[in-house]
């Protein structure tokens, strides 16, 4: 093939591939937040909702929300509400943009190193298409798994042209896109192993019989890489251990990890090969078969990885696959275990490209001898490619919204106290509490410490005024969970309903203890305290949390409220007052009662009679058009 053909060729496989990519995941523009994640990284949080700057920089690098540090993913989604808002249609578009791009990247990296077009090209396509990336892609929260790989292939990238020019520029910068790949998913640790795979094949660096000075060479080479693998690993690992992340031995023991790491492996090739009953959320579970899937795991894994080290110097290409598979899978196979998942389609995002480099060569390998071996393989490769989509088309459905997501999940997997949680959650906040408390309760059967559950009932029946019964379930949750902070908060809430303000302040200082700068409980705790008079404590709070969500309503119009109305002269600041104020106004559009009534009054107390009057009448208009409006109060 000349230049001009190949050119062209490569143009049309570039164009197939995002075209492809686009058509398959066009449905997701369609799709809605889910209440699994999504609530964490963006619907719920306000400090990416702010919009990117200086504060939400600070935020991004220095919160260990969600009990990792991923500062890049942080800044990617306070991009996207700065542009987007909370739009859902532009947060999954971005998703599915890059992961087109990952698509085009990992074709160019392949086509760049091994020179093989259309096996380089198959490769991409079933990176692109195969279902069990569909989580990774349409998960809004999951912007870390696209992101972190396309720092992933970036650096692979700039490694190439640094070891092609020998140019310590192209070195620096591979360690730097390395790095911003560690701050968007830790996941990626395991590069520096693949860039010694890489080595071997298909850039040729080590020798078939490698000598001592080759892998000194090379390994002195990559221990930059392998500090910064180190560094992520240690941070991460105190990161999710303070953030309770990390299953302890007692919930998960050693020898359940292994047989389930064992068996997963096995699961994860499974589901490649034939990719049904796909779920967001698999429970970990220790049975029988689960120790049967391992024994076959152990056969598998064994006999593979002979056959793969004796066919290592004539089939390179079957080393390297296989142990990319393996070794990409490490940190997330459940030895350290992290969450409650047995295994997550999402994991499997950057290990599939190994099992596809295997299947691509392999497949030419298999049809060399054959006559029409260009017709075959080049319709077997359209028929995978064909079915895969068809298969990703569906997958996609399933996530249009936490109601279709659950509802699957739960058809498709047993005992899923996750998806009964969850989609109890969805029918709570479309009002159906019996619908929600049905599902709550189902999920406590199948697990009787299901610490959010009984938080989420409690949620259920302080919305119905059922208080009593609601503490008791917040009490419960507590019970099982004494550090749950979010149970600690609601039981406050529930306890100032009550009047039993005493008891509610309580329960925010213990949330403080166990996360001292929430500014959810910090303005709660601020209110308690302002209801039982103690406004300069309640000062210091609403201080507090105003530094994480400046642009809150309540915040603004209660600190403006007390700074106007203070009884203290010298604790009272009229000026600071009216500039609440007026902010609470402005994020309202001035067509709230309660803030516009705290307006007139800061106006009134810092003796600006003509803003107070027309406040007054903004007032007066605003009660005609919504007598009913009470969206905040003044206490």
């Amino acid at each position: 093939m000349n230049k001009a053909s190949e050119g062209y060729c490569i143009f049309c496989v570039n164009v197939l591939l995002i075209s492809a990519v686009l058509f398959v995941y066009s449905q997701t523009l369609h799709h809605k937040f889910v209440n699994f994640d999504d609530n964490v990284y963006i619907t719920d949080n306000q400090n990416v909702q702010n919009g990117l700057n200086l504060r939400s920089i600070r935020w991004a690098f220095g919160t260990e929300l969600s009990a990792n540090w991923l500062p890049l993913t942080w800044l990617s989604h306070i991009l996207d509400c700065q542009l987007f808002g909370l739009n859902p249609k532009w947060h999954h578009l971005v998703n599915v943009i890059f992961h087109a791009v990952n698509t085009l990247l990992l074709f160019w990296v392949l086509k760049a190193m091994a020179g093989a077009l259309w096996r380089s090209a198959f490769v991409a396509a079933l990176f692109a298409l195969h279902p069990l990336h569909v989580e990774s892609v349409a998960w809004a929260a999951e912007r870390k798994d696209v992101l972190s790989t396309l720092f992933w292939l970036l650096t692979i990238a700039a490694y190439l042209r640094y070891v092609r020019r020998n140019n310590t520029k192209w070195y620096l910068m591979s360690l730097f896109l390395f790095a911003s790949g560690l701050m968007a998913k830790p996941m990626v640790v395991t590069l520096p192993f693949v860039l010694l795979l890489l080595d071997y094949w298909p850039l040729s660096r080590i020798s078939g019989k490698p000598t001592k000075k080759e892998i000194y060479r090379l390994a002195l080479e990559k221990l930059p890489f392998f500090a910064l693998s180190v560094i992520s690993s240690i941070v991460t690992f105190v990161v999710q251990r303070r953030g309770e992340a990390v299953g302890g031995i007692d919930s998960f023991p050693l020898g359940v990890r292994i047989v389930n790491a064992l068996a997963s492996y096995m699961k994860y090739i499974e589901k490649t090969v034939w990719p049904a009953r796909l779920a967001v959320f698999y429970p970990y579970r220790a049975d029988i078969s689960l120790v049967l899937q391992a024994a076959a795991g152990v056969l598998v894994l064994l006999g593979v990885s002979i056959l793969v080290i004796k066919e290592a110097i004539r089939q390179r290409y079957l080393l390297v696959g296989w142990l990319w598979y393996l070794g990409t899978l490490v940190p997330v196979i459940g030895l350290v275990q992290v969450g409650n998942q047995a295994l997550a389609d999402r994991y499997s995002y950057i290990p599939l490209i190994g099992l596809f480099i295997i299947t691509a060569w392999g497949g030419q390998a298999l049809f060399i001898k054959w006559h029409c071996r260009k017709i075959v393989s080049g319709f077997s490769a359209t028929a995978v490619l064909f079915a895969l989509s068809v298969c990703t088309y569906f997958q996609l459905h399933y996530w249009r919204d936490s109601f279709a997501l659950f509802e699957h999940a739960l058809k498709v997997t047993d005992n899923n106290y996750v998806a009964h949680n969850n989609l109890g959650f969805a029918f709570q906040t479309q009002g159906k509490f019996n619908e929600a408390i049905s599902h709550y309760h189902q999920a406590l059967q199948l697990k009787p410490d299901d610490a959010k559950a009984y938080n989420n009932l409690g949620l259920v029946l302080k919305a119905q005024g059922k208080l009593d019964e609601a503490v008791s379930y917040f009490q419960q949750a507590l019970r099982v969970r004494p550090d749950l902070i979010e149970a600690h908060n609601n039981l406050g809430i529930a306890l100032a309903f009550q009047n039993r303000l005493n008891e509610a302040i309580d329960q925010y200082q213990q949330a403080l203890k166990i996360k001292p700068g929430s500014a959810e409980v910090h303005n709660n705790l601020g209110s308690a305290l302002q209801s039982g008079g103690n406004l300069d404590e309640a000062l210091v709070h609403y201080r507090l949390a105003l530094r994480d969500i400046p642009d809150s309503v309540e915040v603004n119009n209660n600190l403006a409220w007390i700074l106007a109305t203070h009884p203290d002269p010298k604790s009272r600041d009229t000026n600071q007052a009216v500039i609440f104020a007026e902010h609470a106004a402005e994020l309202t559009d001035y067509k709230n009662p309660v803030v516009l009534n705290t307006l007139m009054t800061a106006y009134a107390a810092a003796g600006k009679k003509e803003l107070a009057e027309q406040t007054r009448k903004k007032l007066e208009l605003c009660k005609k058009q919504s007598p009913d409006r009470k969206e905040i109060k003044n206490h």
